[in-house]
């Protein structure tokens, strides 16, 4: 069966919709607006998770529904129903034409279709059986607490998501997109002697549940996470001040997509309040500074065929050799900052509206060697894996924990330390990157980026990089 036929089976087929009649209905609520769609979405999705021997939580959902938009000059009107019906639809285009009737604009052009696929259509959730994922958690633990004497909890889950999107524009124009979404996390606590720590790995991808189900996979995920709590056992309270700080390849990069990438959405611009407003085409960054957000990497969490206004997603380079170059766009921002959409519009799900968000973004490559890299730092702190943080994005103000964090002295790592937190701001973080490491990687499939009360998909990522100057809050003052 093919995406469009899938899609059409799951809207118009089961419910009685009847596409043709939706179609005349999407025209006449958009006549004299410049922008709009009708989003049609049917997902299911399920979590299973064990803690201590029991399976704790085992829940399967399923929700479908619309949203209709229409969009004149900044307004946007918007209705939802988790109803797939024609009177549904009627109802909200009655509303939808209250709030954006009496324009008499053009309306925009509908993006170009693309037949690219970054994903498998296939539903990951029957592809494998409810006990035979009953048993792999099992495994998991069993294998965790074999792992270690020093174990006092293991908690495993997993999760995934079938999403099939349709997006219906006013010319007939149909777009459909089939999602996968999988992610397993295992974390483990230790008891040694009193003291009690913790560790944790997760993965996933936009794919299916064989992503889990090879052994050795699994059981390199349980060793890290057992390494991270071994660390924090031997670890000693963190220094605090000024100082040189390097950050490990991978996941650390969510400092720079909470600091730096919300900066970059074409919205935060329009309106004036991004750090990084009128800054474009000038230098925000060191010259071995180049960042991108690519929504066509095969398989990433934060990948998408199209965005979730048919626009096909792409690589784009926001910062290069450390200056602005381009944002992050949806067709709003972009038609009324006169520029193009960059497949950057993403929304949680058919009850929201579409924003600039990122997808995959991530900091190059440059040209040192990880170890060159350390050997450069006198006296600081490395942190290869981060915690929380907090974000004002207005400002660029953050505050990120460092999960595992070392001393470096004299260009050598040395002591794990507990309770390191990174103090700055986006912008002028990124002027103080000395040297960026030759071995970027993205993080393992986790990421999920919060905006207006929306969660969506993301991926992040960065080589290793030497900051100078960076303020450091600690226990050991």
């Amino acid at each position: 069966m093919t995406d469009l036929s899938l899609a059409d089976t799951l809207f118009f087929k089961r419910t009685g919709l009847d596409p043709h009649n939706a179609t005349r209905l999407v025209t006449d609520t958009l006549s004299g607006c410049e922008d709009g769609e009708l989003f049609l979405e049917y997902e299911v999705s399920e979590f299973l998770a064990r803690d201590d021997g029991v399976l704790k939580s085992a829940s399967f959902n399923v929700h479908a529904g619309f949203g209709l938009r229409a969009v004149a000059g900044e307004l946007t009107a918007y209705a939802h129903s988790g109803e797939l019906s024609e009177a549904a639809l009627k109802r909200a285009s009655d509303t939808v034409k209250a709030v954006a009737g009496g324009y008499s604009g053009v309306l925009a052009l509908a993006p170009t279709p693309t037949n690219r696929t970054l994903y498998t259509p296939d539903n990951p959730i029957d592809a494998l059986p409810f006990a035979q994922k009953v048993a792999l958690l099992q495994d998991i633990e069993t294998y965790a607490r074999e792992s270690d004497p020093l174990l006092k909890q293991v908690s495993v889950s997993m999760s995934g998501s079938w999403q099939v999107v349709q997006i219906l524009r006013a010319d007939g124009t149909r777009y459909t997109d089939i999602r996968p979404l999988v992610r397993m996390d295992v974390s483990v606590t230790l008891d040694k002697g009193g003291r009690i720590e913790t560790g944790h790995e997760g993965w996933g991808a936009r794919g299916g549940y064989e992503l889990f189900t090879n052994p050795e996979r699994w059981q390199a995920a349980v060793k890290e996470a057992l390494r991270q709590a071994h660390v924090q056992l031997d670890a000693v309270a963190a220094p605090a001040g000024e100082m040189d700080v390097v950050l490990g390849a991978g996941w650390p990069g969510v400092m720079l997509h909470e600091a730096v990438g919300h900066g970059l959405e074409g919205d935060f611009h329009r309106k004036g309040t991004s750090v990084f407003t009128g800054m474009m085409g000038k230098k925000v960054a060191s010259d071995e500074v180049t960042v991108v957000d690519d929504g066509t990497i095969e398989g990433r969490r934060g990948s998408l065929t199209i965005d979730d206004e048919g626009t096909p997603t792409q690589r784009n380079v926001l910062i290069e050799n450390g200056v602005l170059v381009g944002l992050m766009q949806d067709r709003l921002n972009a038609r009324l900052m006169g520029v193009k959409p960059t497949g950057n519009g993403r929304r949680e799900s058919y009850a929201h509206k579409p924003m600039p968000r990122m997808t995959n973004t991530f900091m190059l490559s440059g040209p040192h060697s990880p170890k060159d890299i350390i050997s450069s730092v006198k006296r600081g702190i490395y942190a290869p894996h981060f915690g929380g943080g907090q974000v004002d994005i207005t400002s660029g103000q953050f505050v990120f924990s460092a999960a595992e964090a070392y001393i470096i002295e004299n260009g050598k790592i040395g002591a794990p330390v507990k309770g390191a937190t990174l103090i700055g701001k986006g912008a002028d973080a990124l002027t103080r990157v000395k040297m960026v490491g030759n071995d970027m990687k993205l993080d393992n499939g986790v990421g999920t980026c919060g905006k207006d009360g929306q969660g969506v998909p993301v991926g992040v990522g960065q080589p290793t990089l030497w900051m100078n100057g960076i303020t450091v809050g600690g226990t050991d003052a």
